[in-house]
């Protein structure tokens, strides 16, 4: 299974803005975009002052990128997402977008059940969570509207379970997911809707770029 191994700080320094890419870090003042807000590499600090005029084919592929970094997923997969979502009835963006963030890896992350997405991954490949009682270890498993996600019960009293659940009590739960945090389980209630999408992301230049 693929993964991206690099430092993920440079992520975000790249694409000039946080990408929340390293739970608590991202928020404290060891957070590189603030740090060294500036492109990574031998040139990024020299050439972040000069004036460059950015081609509609450059603009695509920025915005294709970030979403890509965001949801942790590489570019193979992104391009079956993409396929997939141009099947579906309705705007192939949106649904590009709704297929990401029904990734069990993204649902965790956004139920406070994980400080970043990346943690959730690391969750759910060492089989701490099931869905509908039955064990998931493929984070790119997507769910559906019903779907029940539940830490193991044997696996509740992990120390490192317990540390995430205290840090994710104050997150803002989207409303298409029902979180007990006490239980640790997470409902998915309905397929997202773009208005529940808080990212950071315009789809529509994504589905230009693959359009090309």
């Amino acid at each position: 299974m693929g993964r991206y191994t690099d430092p993920v700080c440079r992520l975000c320094r790249r694409e000039g803005q946080k990408l929340f890419l390293k739970g608590e870090r991202c928020f404290s003042n060891k957070c590189a975009v603030e740090r060294r807000p500036y492109a990574p590499g031998a040139h990024g600090k020299t050439t972040q002052f000069k004036r460059r005029t950015e081609s509609d084919y450059a603009l695509q592929m920025r915005e294709k990128q970030r979403a890509r970094r965001l949801y942790g997923v590489l570019e193979r997969q992104f391009r079956r997402y993409f396929a997939e979502a141009s099947r579906e009835k309705g705007r192939t963006g949106e649904n590009l977008l709704s297929i990401l963030e029904r990734r069990i890896d993204n649902v965790l992350y956004r139920a406070g059940l994980a400080r970043s997405r990346a943690e959730a991954r690391q969750l759910v490949r060492y089989g701490h969570y099931q869905v509908n009682g039955h064990k998931v270890n493929i984070p790119s498993y997507l769910t559906k509207p019903g779907d029940v996600i539940a830490a193991v019960e044997s696996h509740r009293s992990l120390e490192g379970l317990k540390i995430i659940q205290e840090s994710g009590a104050n997150v803002q739960v989207p409303n298409w997911l029902d979180v007990n945090p006490d239980l640790m389980t997470v409902k998915v209630l309905a397929v997202p809707a773009r208005t529940d999408i808080q990212v950071p992301l315009n789809e529509q230049l994504i589905v230009e770029f693959y359009s090309r």
